[in-house]
């Protein structure tokens, strides 16, 4: 069944921005993704609502891992600081994802996917104002969380995207 979809008014982003933000810290990000969506029908390139719908659907990985709706949204992105930085959000986020959702594999595709997150958080240090530090704390908590899981450690094969392959829950984290 269809329907055809209503807009929203320009004047009605700032406060439809303020409730996606409640209701990703209410974690309900699929309804956060569907303002963003609105917003989007209305200003498309609205860069907030872009990094929000990016945030929305990376806060989807838990349940449900699709990381190319949020690699699409990415493409949108203006800035190399924030390409980079959201980059590295996609990642870590995968990462997390998988070593949540475990499985064979699970502890190397983590490395492999919080590795790819720390590089990205390493290029967008390049990038970032004076005073902002978010790619250095996100890219310290990425170490962290390897330092403090053993289970999380590289692929012995020579090529670590192997540990992609050998997931057995058949997981999109694979595509990634």
């Amino acid at each position: 069944m269809n329907f055809e979809l209503k807009s929203i008014s320009v004047q009605s982003i700032p406060e439809a921005l303020a409730k996606v933000e409640r209701y990703r810290l209410l974690n309900e990000p699929a309804l956060a993704e569907s303002i963003c969506l609105d917003v989007l029908a209305v200003v498309p390139d609205h860069q907030q609502a872009l990094i929000s719908l990016l945030l929305a659907r990376t806060d989807q990985f838990q349940s449900s891992v699709n990381a190319k709706g949020a690699q699409e949204v990415l493409s949108q992105i203006q800035g190399e600081y924030e390409q980079a930085y959201y980059a590295g959000i996609i990642w870590e986020r995968l990462g997390n994802a998988r070593l949540h959702h475990g499985g064979s594999g699970a502890g190397a595709s983590t490395y492999h996917a919080l590795r790819q997150a720390m590089e990205h958080y390493e290029e967008a240090m390049k990038f970032s104002a004076p005073g902002n530090d978010d790619a250095i704390l996100r890219w310290n908590t990425c170490a962290r969380t390897i330092m403090q899981n053993s289970e999380i450690s590289p692929a012995p094969e020579a090529d670590p995207a192997h540990a992609w392959v050998g997931d057995e829950a058949g997981s999109a984290i694979a595509d990634a």
